[in-house]
């Protein structure tokens, strides 16, 4: 059928980011400087209740710093879902600690607590839960985990912008929570991330850290990274964030579009006090996932993605930290999760053909 595809993701630029960055190139002030300063501020205000926010070239820096800023390194266990992208768990292994897997929750694919408690050992440090798709992981549930054995919190949000869980924005749980800003996110500076940080120590090593290990120049405190975010970059973000509760409310409108219409398939389930932000609308296929997808994208024109056909601790790169490990919802939901278009971008007729495309697949494979 020869439509036009419907992507799954879509970045929305327009001409307030392009005037913001002519505004930055006009100044002559390109790397980081007060453009950083303004949205790090900003960020902190209108998305984590205020707390501490640093600026860094992209979500897995900010994840890597983050954990290096709290002191993790080896000899360290961090437990992390294997379902997700290989940035969390790489992370952990860039400190010299070790990523140590635990099982999804099948309705919220974020870590179960009980798979994690499982997984705690005398090496355990911490837990690194990742609020996936823009649903926010138990912390309840997490917490008590954490506090029974003495584990320090931290948060991969990347994907959960303006989130919240009984009231409380994700970003404001965990002693760091990083936020990614890569361009297919809700909201994007082009490239960067944002860590929010519960204490001001925390956030201090962050800043050395990202900028060769000093806050003065040539006054090298620590062997630091280049991981500034430009002024370029914040002026978008800045843009973006201003933005963004309008695109999440229509993210929100989509899903719930694509809720109530949709046959044949199983829907995201929301739980009991959170606000999902659809970064991603994630149904299950229980059969043939893989057909499903070729049949929507070649007989209706409607693309999709699969987010993650291979967890992580099958993968080359990570599987020695995980000899002979099962986890059962972890691989069930890599068989059969299919994400599709709920982006603002799409018009109501987008959400239909995509409806109708969905319900005459399912049904030709019931």
């Amino acid at each position: 059928m020869d439509l036009p595809l419907i992507p799954p993701a879509k970045p929305i630029i327009g001409e307030e980011e392009r005037a913001a960055v002519d505004r930055v190139l006009r100044s002559g002030m390109i790397a980081q400087g007060p453009e950083v300063a303004a949205f790090e501020q900003e960020f902190a205000d209108q998305l984590v209740g205020g707390r501490t926010c640093v600026a860094v070239s992209s979500g897995t820096a900010g994840l890597h710093l983050g954990l290096l800023a709290a002191g993790i390194g080896p000899g360290d266990e961090v437990v992390v879902p294997s379902f997700t992208f290989a940035a969390t768990a790489n992370s952990v292994a860039l400190t010299g600690a070790a990523p140590v897997f635990a099982d999804i929750d099948p309705v919220t694919y974020c870590l179960d607590p009980t798979a994690v408690e499982a997984a705690v050992t005398s090496r355990t440090t911490a837990v690194m839960p990742v609020h996936l798709y823009g649903h926010p992981a138990d912390m309840t549930g997490l917490r008590e985990v954490a506090d029974r054995h003495g584990l320090r919190v931290f948060e991969d949000a990347a994907q959960a912008h303006g989130a919240t869980l009984d009231g409380v924005p994700v970003g404001a749980f965990g002693q760091f929570a990083m936020f990614s800003l890569y361009p297919t996110k809700n909201m994007t500076s082009g490239e960067g991330g944002m860590v929010a940080c519960a204490d001001e120590e925390v956030a201090r090593r962050l800043r050395l850290l990202r900028n060769q290990g000093m806050e003065r120049q040539y006054a090298n405190e620590v062997v630091g990274f280049n991981a500034r975010m430009t002024d370029i970059h914040a002026a978008i973000g800045r843009v973006q964030l201003g933005r963004l509760a309008a695109w999440t409310e229509t993210r929100r409108a989509n899903a719930a579009f694509l809720d109530a219409h949709l046959e044949g398939v199983v829907v995201p389930t929301v739980a009991d006090g959170a606000t999902h932000v659809y970064h991603q609308y994630t149904i299950r296929v229980p059969e043939d996932r893989d057909g499903f997808v070729t049949a929507l994208r070649e007989e209706h024109g409607v693309g999709t993605g699969v987010y993650y056909p291979i967890p992580n601790h099958r993968l080359a790169s990570l599987a020695r930290y995980a000899p002979g490990l099962e986890l059962p919802e972890t691989e069930r939901a890599a068989r059969e999760v299919l994400s599709l278009p709920v982006h603002p971008a799409l018009t109501q007729e987008d959400l239909e053909r995509v409806v109708a495309g969905v319900n005459a697949v399912a049904k030709a494979g019931a």
